[in-house]
């Protein structure tokens, strides 16, 4: 299996490092592990990693400040493992500039696909200019979505949450994750918003291409 970099894995709890670790191993990564904030910095400084996933809730320095300092000389793509969820979210999106976040409890190959997307969109420059999604297809270029080849009305939004569902196929996402990347991490409003725009998605694309309700999380995209 050819080696497709290092990441920095930085959880005080020993048994989800490992978890990680045996994960991210599976799809040829080298792992780093380290319990601490402080451990953390020092990996990341010695490693050099393609990307960081980090705990919020450490010991020590907490995983926001294990950010900023990691920030201060570094653009390393950083996910973060978080208890918290709801507004503290959208602070260390907003202030830290994360790549993406998970909540705990997590599945394990939820985030190994979060780790593939994002380095996906940090080294592979533009994505593809037309994104299919099962008869739709969703020309980026050209912000026009067709299903079986014939053009389909899409408010400005609209495209961007079907594109946005579209490049995470398979993932549950939940309602402020899918408000921080199609919304902005600075838009203050009603996680309702998304859920109006999802049924308007749905109605435009028929049963070209299914967004699953997953119950207690958000929405997932089946093509």
């Amino acid at each position: 299996m050819v080696e497709k970099g290092t990441i920095v894995v930085v959880d005080d709890e020993a048994n989800i490092a490992d978890l990680v670790e045996l994960y991210l191993a599976r799809e040829g990564f080298r792992v780093v592990k380290a319990l601490t904030g402080e451990a953390g910095v020092q990996a990341m400084k010695d490693h050099r990693p393609r990307l960081v996933v980090l705990d919020v809730g450490l010991p020590d320095l907490d995983g926001l400040e294990v950010c900023r300092r990691v920030r201060a000389t570094s653009s390393v793509p950083v996910i973060f493992l978080t208890a918290r969820d709801g507004e503290v979210d959208r602070v260390l999106g907003l202030e830290l500039g994360a790549d993406d976040y998970v909540t705990k409890p997590f599945s394990p190959a939820e985030l190994v696909a979060r780790v593939k997307a994002v380095l996906r969109r940090v080294d592979g420059g533009p994505g593809p200019e037309v994104v299919q999604a099962g008869r739709a297809a969703i020309d980026v270029g050209r912000r026009e979505v067709r299903i079986d080849d014939k053009p389909i009305e899409f408010t400005t939004k609209e495209f961007d949450l079907l594109r946005y569902l579209a490049e995470r196929p398979g993932l549950a996402l939940s309602r402020q994750q899918i408000l921080d990347g199609v919304w902005g991490y600075d838009w203050f409003g009603d996680a309702r918003t998304v859920d109006v725009h999802i049924a308007q998605v749905r109605k435009k694309l028929g049963d070209a291409a299914a967004i699953k309700t997953v119950r207690g999380v958000g929405y997932r995209f089946d093509a």
